[in-house]
């Protein structure tokens, strides 16, 4: 599980690796936790290019009664992704790429636990297989929410946890 993680870079840095413009308002930050919001990166609709967002993490479906769902969807399994009805619809039209330099997972040993950051081996920023959606209010308020992907750890997580971020290469 992916409950934590940091974008620890300049909105500039940002910008010229995802090929978006800057967003001036994003801080550099260390512990980004789910309902806050984030940075991640989605094609634009009509143009052949990536955009910027804003969004928060913890997915609502489109289709929700009531925006306390997203709590509960901060992350997806890829193994079930396209089989869940909260996700179903977003995976296979709503994708995006979530920013990082690093992600948190806890180690529990006993009734402690510590915690690991991992990240690439020369600091680089990479992303996050992500999911996004739009929902509305009653008062017809949107509210753009993202989801991260997780699978089965590789051999550097799985000491620590049963679960990871899915990290996309950087040529997808």
């Amino acid at each position: 599980m992916c409950g934590r993680y940091r974008l620890a870079v300049e909105s500039e840095a940002i910008a010229e690796h995802f090929g978006v413009e800057p967003d001036d308002a994003w801080k550099p930050r260390y512990n980004i936790a789910p309902t806050q919001n984030v940075i991640v990166v989605r094609q634009h609709q009509e143009e052949p290019k990536r955009l910027a967002s804003r969004m928060r993490w913890g997915l609502v479906p489109f289709w929700a009664k009531d925006p306390s769902i997203g709590y509960r969807m901060i992350n997806a399994r890829a193994e079930t992704i396209a089989a869940k009805a909260a996700f179903r619809d977003a995976v296979r039209k709503r994708r995006c790429l979530v920013p990082a330099d690093g992600f948190y997972e806890w180690k529990k040993e006993g009734k402690t636990k510590s915690p690991f950051c991992f990240t690439m081996v020369d600091g680089r920023l990479f992303a996050f297989a992500g999911i996004w959606d739009s929902w509305r209010s009653p008062e017809r308020q949107a509210l753009e929410t993202c989801s991260i992907i997780t699978t089965t750890p590789n051999f550097l997580c799985a000491d620590v946890h049963d679960r990871m971020p899915v990290i996309l290469p950087e040529d997808a």
